[in-house]
């Protein structure tokens, strides 16, 4: 596969920055640390292709094992009303972390929490150094407008990485300026109020918006569209964490879930920012939910047509460093390899209608036998999450026989979808269900059941509904629609809805084990086309909404779907360790707190 310009700049980090010592990495601190290379910054920050191999520094922390190449994107996502994370015995590991069985020991939350840092700091850098150099104010325009693009990116990645941290561990010391320029005041800075830091940063990206092209206007200042920050993302971005600021989180002086008193204003830059998207005609839908995956996802493409894929997170080179493990960790196994460590919940499945073209895509209940071609259905209790898999992949394709567990697929931090849902939620808690509301959200579904996004369909678009049952169905079309993203954690806690959607889902997976109330008509056995290769519903010759035919269908290979197992395998495990007013963050690590004697535990660990 051809590797993208920005893709190769990742390997330039070490000759880019000067210090990555954060408050948190050890003992030693600051000021006896050394460089991880003897080029300074008045080198580094000479010239823009040097700047940019420094940015692709920053850009750098977002991936590899201990960022969104596995740990922050699949590790701490799960256990939701949508996934769960893997079976065995719960350990201090990324078994107790799925079920929020995690202490401040547990081996998976040092490492990503210290390399938020080190990308906090990368980006404090750039952001110290751009503005200084001369060609940032005297160069040509072209230099002049990288310069102001490169700085709005690192001003952008900063804010995310803020963002990550404080979604998980809550108020976090305010680090905005270099280590080597804060250390002698302030060595063991104390945690800051999250609702301050997500004010600077929403100011931050306000800034960045006016420093940032639109994707469409990057030729005029000499820039290739790829993975890059522009101007949309930096407005999703900002309406994203505006609607955290807006909303429910676990408050460090009090220990309870509370949301601010001033959540309207946030809610009306949520709003302003999507619907300067939207309005910019910048970005679309995919018209195909399917291709946006199988061929753009699993193609590993630089820049989509339609500009839905907003943000995604490179992962190159083959390894923990830089690379994802996206594919290969979830997924359909191929043959003997992959770890399907992540489960679809057959509650989940059952929410998508027979209609919607996502369940097949978000949901895949099959594995992929050696040859890499024909499936092999699975049990309801082993469906695995789709959106990421190596029969996927293309551009080129994984042979079945290779045994390698880096695929370099991207991770996706931000899709236009999410911006119109975005919007829908802004405009309904404002204004209540508008014209305009009703209009972002049927897009989406629109595209859902494969309809034409643009066109009104009585069969589809949601109509008559109040304020609060809108506000229900945009709780369940964010779930339907980004399921498997890593966004429905976060989402249930800012809406304050983590532990009753838990609670719930432990319910109906009750029930559904014992075929009662409303799945008393499901079928108990599923028979799929022995020798097949479709990968989506016509692999199955019954329907999954329908009682089970008395014999086995000619051609087909018979599993158990329905059954005691879903309370046995899947409800046995699931979220065992949750609660409430303390589960909706994880453990400051140990490490860290041993570090700086300022930096206080959360509540309940």
């Amino acid at each position: 596969m051809k590797q993208p310009l920005f893709n190769k700049l990742h390997k330039s980090l070490a000759i880019a920055l000067l210090s990555t010592t954060i408050i948190f990495t050890s003992c030693k601190k600051y000021l006896d640390q050394q460089p991880i290379t003897a080029v300074g910054a008045d080198f580094v920050f000479s010239d823009v292709p040097n700047t940019l191999k420094a940015l692709a520094g920053v850009y750098n922390a977002l991936t590899g094992d201990q960022g969104y190449g596995i740990r922050l994107s699949l590790y701490y996502t799960v256990d939701t009303d949508e996934t769960q994370g893997p079976g065995g015995t719960v350990d201090d590991d990324r078994r107790g972390l799925a079920r929020y069985a995690a202490t401040p020991a547990n081996l998976q939350i040092n490492a990503p929490f210290s390399q938020i840092f080190r990308g906090i700091e990368y980006a404090n850098i750039c952001i110290d150094n751009i503005p200084k150099m001369d060609l940032y104010s005297s160069g040509s325009d072209q230099q002049k407008k990288q310069l102001q693009r490169m700085l709005g990116e690192a001003l952008t990645l900063r804010a995310q990485f803020y963002f990550e941290a404080i979604r998980n561990w809550g108020d976090l010391p305010a680090n905005f300026a270099p280590a080597y320029a804060q250390a002698a005041n302030d060595p063991f800075p104390v945690r800051t109020n999250r609702d301050s830091i997500y004010n600077r940063v929403l100011a931050d990206l306000k800034t960045a918006a006016d420093l940032v092209p639109w994707r469409n206007d990057l030729t005029s200042i000499g820039d290739a569209q790829d993975e890059r920050i522009t101007k949309g993302t930096i407005k999703g971005l900002r309406a994203r964490i505006a609607l955290f600021r807006a909303g429910y989180s676990l408050r460090n002086n009090t220990s309870l879930m509370q949301a601010p008193s001033d959540s309207l204003t946030y809610y009306q830059i949520a709003k302003d920012e999507c619907s300067e998207i939207i309005a910019s005609g910048q970005h679309a839908l995919n018209p195909s939910f399917k291709s946006l995956f199988r061929d753009q996802v699993g193609g590993r493409v630089i820049a989509d047509p339609q500009g839905e894929l907003m943000f995604q997170v490179s992962g190159i080179g083959t390894a923990s460093a830089a690379d994802t493990k996206l594919g290969y960790y979830n997924g359909p196994t191929v043959g003997t390899f992959g770890n399907k460590s992540i489960n679809i919940l057959p509650t989940y499945f059952y929410l998508f209608d027979s209609t919607d073209t996502r369940r097949d895509v978000t949901c895949a209940p099959y594995n992929v036998a050696a040859d890499g071609a024909i499936k092999l259905g699975q049990a309801i209790t082993a469906i695995v999450d789709g959106k990421y898999r190596r029969d996927w992949i293309n551009n080129p394709a994984i042979p079945a026989s290779s045994a390698a567990q880096y695929f370099s697929l991207k991770w996706q931090v931000l899709r236009y979808a999410d911006v119109l849902l975005m919007y829908a939620e802004a405009e309904n808690k404002l204004n209540g269900p508008t014209a305009s509301a009703y209009n972002a959200i049927n897009q989406v579904r629109r595209r859902g059941y494969g309809k034409s996004i643009t066109s009104a369909d009585a069969t589809i678009d949601l109509s008559g509904l109040n304020k609060a049952t809108f506000f229900e169905a945009i709780v369940k079309e964010r779930s339907l629609e980004l399921g498997g993203e890593g966004v429905r954690k976060y989402d249930l806690i800012r809406w304050n809805l983590l532990g009753q959607k838990l609670a719930d889902t432990k319910t109906a997976l009750l029930a559904m084990s014992t075929a009662s109330g409303v799945y008393a008509t499901l079928p108990t056995s599923m028979y799929y086309k022995t020798g097949s290769t479709a990968d989506d519903v016509n692999l199955w010759a019954n329907s999954f909404y329908r009682t089970a035919p008395t014999s086995t269908p000619t051609g087909t290979t018979k599993v158990t779907w329905l059954g005691t197992a879903i309370n046995t395998t899947t409800l046995a495990r699931f979220a065992t360790g949750f609660t409430t007013n303390k589960s909706e963050l994880l453990p400051i690590p140990q490490a860290q707190v041993i570090a700086n004697y300022n930096l206080t535990q959360n509540p309940g660990y």
